[in-house]
């Protein structure tokens, strides 16, 4: 099932774009005079700051059709170009898959208080959006897969949306689970699952392979550190890539954006020495924060979950960081607003940085009180 708008040809993107004219003849166009890739900006005081490079790349659009990106990612994969997408980062990927599979008023579920971009946007598209609350205990905290079935049955639902490894409780469900899920879901409910921190999963399975219903998200953000410059790509069956290119901005992802995507997956030594340290923090710091009586939950992601027993006391905790000058992040939604998220960065693991945090896990533990339930 996809958004009724699409059930015809087209619509085709009017601009492909400079390079895809050059691919499609065969041939180098070096004479560009018909666009404002054209223009002779000398860019003195860009280059001066940024250099060169860049300076020549900010001249130009970037490739429309990402296809060097999308080659090195389907050898990379070892799946076909045609089942890849990419987009600006994986919230734009959400984006278009709610156009692409959508109308206003479609059913979409998600679990009560997981990555809430999905929630922003489907709202956004006037989607009715059906919160389903997580499984949790002392020892778990986990998106519940069987109420996510359940509901999507209940309500005639269009989409699934499920981060794994979720975001914020850090739980892995292997692929086995997941593989279940999208079989016991209904025939034309599609599961758009998030991968951001697929990279800091123990091992990746058979994950990275297209399933049919099921649109795989992924993203330069975490294991590849370039957040700021928004690359994000979508892995699926090709007629649902074909989908979501009908609805997708054309030149939604720079020149840069795709050259430094380009240059650190042909570098990804650099990628996996920066996830095994990071893997490394997050061990130390949830050791850390257990040592001083919290209730940390297991993570397959680049960051530690503790959940501080209520949400006042969450709530207050954050707010003595912030006086501290430290951010972390406590989800907004009710199900999960005892919770805090630390980064498994360097800085979270400098003596007295998360003063304000261990002090109160402190005070429960002297206090006797149970963190972690409600």
């Amino acid at each position: 099932m996809t958004a009724s708008h699409l059930h015809r040809d087209g619509p085709d993107n009017p601009f492909p774009g400079h390079r895809a004219l050059e691919r499609r003849l065969g041939r180098t166009l070096p004479h560009q005079l018909g666009s404002n890739e054209g223009l002779d900006m000398p860019h003195r005081a860009l280059a001066a700051h940024l250099g060169e490079p860049l300076a020549a790349l900010a001249r130009r659009y970037g490739d429309a059709e990402s296809h060097e990106l999308r080659r090195l990612l389907a050898a990379r994969l070892g799946v076909d170009m045609a089942e890849l997408t990419v987009d600006a980062g994986a919230d734009s990927l959400i984006a278009l898959a709610l156009r692409a599979f959508c109308d206003s008023g479609s059913t979409v579920i998600t679990s009560a208080g997981t990555y809430p971009t999905f929630r922003y946007f489907a709202e956004g598209h006037g989607c009715r959006l059906v919160k389903i609350g997580y499984r949790r205990d002392n020892h778990q905290l986990a998106p519940d897969l069987d109420a996510l079935r359940d509901a999507a049955h209940q309500h005639h639902a269009r989409l699934v949306y499920l981060a794994n490894p979720d975001n914020p409780g850090g739980h892995l469900h292997d692929d086995a689970a997941i593989a279940q899920l999208r079989q016991e879901l209904p025939a034309d409910c599609r599961l758009l699952l998030d991968e951001a921190y697929h990279e800091f999963r123990p091992d990746s399975g058979d994950s990275q392979q297209p399933l049919p219903g099921v649109l795989r998200l992924r993203t330069f953000s975490k294991a590849y550190g370039l957040a700021g410059l928004r690359v994000g790509y979508a892995i699926a069956p090709a007629d649902d890539i074909a989908l979501l290119q009908k609805v997708r901005i054309h030149y939604a992802v720079s020149s840069v954006a795709l050259e430094a995507a380009r240059i650190v997956l042909e570098h990804d030594d650099e990628m996996a020495e920066h996830v095994r340290a990071v893997i490394e923090r997050r061990e130390r710091l949830a050791q850390q924060l257990g040592e001083a009586g919290g209730r940390v939950y297991p993570s397959a992601t680049n960051f530690v979950t503790v959940a501080l027993g209520s949400a006042e006391r969450a709530a207050r905790v954050q707010r003595a960081l912030l006086t501290d000058g430290v951010i972390v992040h406590r989800p907004a939604n009710s199900e999960l607003d005892d919770v805090l998220r630390i980064t498994a960065v360097e800085e979270a693991l400098v003596p007295g940085r998360l003063r304000a945090l261990e002090e109160a896990l402190e005070e429960d533990r002297a206090g006797d009180n149970t963190l972690g339930e409600r």
